[in-house]
C-alpha cells in the first residue's frame, strides 16, 4: 500500500469538495504504522455548516428516538459573512416532517443546510413517526413529547437559544399541521410558525378519506382505521384537544387580550390536493382577525414544490440580529 491515501469526498450541502489527507504514524519500535490524519485541506466554499444525527431516549415516549440538527459553525467563511462567530445561543428553526417521512427526510430532500445558513439558523428536524404531532388515543403521546420533552432535549444537547424571538417552527403536509399545533399550544415560546402544503382543515381531510374508504379503496379504509387510532371519534373530531379551529379561536382570543400570538405562514400549491384546505384555513385565519401571511403558486404536493418554499420561510422569518 502507498505511504498516501487520497480520499475525495463530498461534504454534504456545504464546501463543495474536501481532501482528506491520511499519511502513515510511527507507532515507533513496532515498525507498523497506523492511519492517521496527517492535514486536512478544505477547499473554499461559503457554506460551512455542523451536521449531526442523534440517537436518544424518550422517557415520555418510552422508546428510542432520532434527530437531525445543523448547525452554524465557527469558521473563517461564517466569520467572513457574519462579522463575526455564531451567535449563541442559536436561534433555531424546529422543522417537521410528513407522513411518510422521517427525521431525515428535510436534508435529503432539499438544501435546507445551505438555506439555514444563510440566516445564520440551527434547524432541528425530529422523527414522530405517523403521529400527527399529538396524543394519540391508541398510541404514544407524542404532542407531550414534542412540545414539552423535545426542546428540553435538544437544549441539553446543543446551544439553542429559548428567547421567544429566537425560536420558529415550521413543517409540511402532516409537519404544517404540526408546526401550527405546536405554536398554537405554546404561543409564549415561538415567534413564528409557518405551514408548507398543511393539512390545515382536518375535518374535510377525514370526510374525503371516509368517502374514498365508502367507495372501496383499501388504502383509504385503512388509514381510516389509523386516523381512529390516532384521533379517537373521528364523528366527534372537533371536541379533539388539538382540533385546529379551535386552537385558532383561543390565538383571536389571546390577540383581542393584547397577549403575544406568534405569526403565522401558510403557503400551498394550486395543484396540491391540499389546495382547497389551505384556503379554507385562510379564510378561517382572516375572519379571526390572525396574523396570517398566506402565499401560494404553481406546484404539487412535493420535494420541488417544498424546496422551493422553504426558502421563502426562512427569508419570512422573524429573526433579529441574523
Amino acid at each position: 500500500m502507498s505511504d498516501w491515501l487520497w480520499i475525495l469526498f463530498q461534504l454534504k450541502g456545504t464546501e463543495r469538495l474536501t481532501n482528506f489527507v491520511l499519511t502513515p504514524r510511527d507507532r515507533g519500535g513496532g515498525g507498523k504504522k497506523p492511519w492517521g490524519f496527517s492535514g486536512i485541506r478544505l477547499a473554499r466554499g461559503k457554506y460551512t455548516m455542523a451536521f449531526l444525527t442523534v440517537q436518544f431516549t424518550s422517557e415520555i415516549l418510552k422508546v428510542g428516538c432520532s434527530l437531525n440538527a445543523i448547525l452554524p459553525q465557527n469558521t473563517a467563511n461564517f466569520r467572513a459573512a457574519y462579522g463575526g462567530p455564531p451567535r449563541r445561543p442559536f436561534p433555531v428553526l424546529w422543522l417537521f416532517h410528513g407522513l411518510s417521512d422521517d427525521h431525515s427526510a428535510w436534508s435529503r430532500q432539499t438544501s435546507i443546510e445551505r438555506y439555514a445558513y444563510e440566516r445564520g439558523l440551527a434547524v432541528i428536524m425530529p422523527a414522530v413517526n405517523r403521529s400527527f404531532y399529538t396524543n394519540m388515543v391508541a398510541g404514544a403521546p407524542y404532542g407531550e413529547f414534542i412540545r414539552q420533552e423535545l426542546p428540553m432535549i435538544a437544549r441539553s444537547f446543543f446551544q439553542l437559544s429559548e428567547a421567544r424571538a429566537d425560536n420558529f417552527v415550521a413543517g409540511l403536509s402532516m409537519g404544517g399541521l404540526g408546526a401550527f399545533l405546536q405554536a398554537m399550544s405554546a404561543p409564549e415560546s415561538y415567534a413564528a410558525a409557518a405551514s408548507l402544503s398543511g393539512v390545515l382543515d382536518p375535518k374535510e381531510r377525514i370526510a374525503r378519506v371516509r368517502r374514498e374508504a365508502a367507495e372501496g379503496d383499501p388504502a383509504a379504509e385503512i388509514f381510516e382505521q389509523e386516523l381512529g387510532y390516532i384521533l379517537g371519534d373521528l364523528d366527534a373530531i372537533e371536541n379533539h384537544p388539538d382540533y385546529l379551529p379551535t386552537l385558532a379561536g383561543r390565538m383571536a382570543l389571546r390577540q383581542k387580550q393584547g397577549l403575544h400570538v406568534p405569526e403565522f405562514y401558510a403557503c400551498c400549491g394550486t395543484e396540491d390536493f391540499l389546495y382547497e384546505d389551505n384556503l379554507v384555513f385562510r379564510r378561517q385565519a382572516l375572519e379571526l382577525g390572525l396574523p396570517l401571511t398566506y402565499e401560494e403558486g404553481p406546484g404539487g404536493h412535493d420535494w420541488v414544490f417544498w424546496d422551493r418554499w422553504i426558502q421563502r420561510v426562512i427569508a419570512w422569518l422573524p429573526l433579529k440580529n441574523s
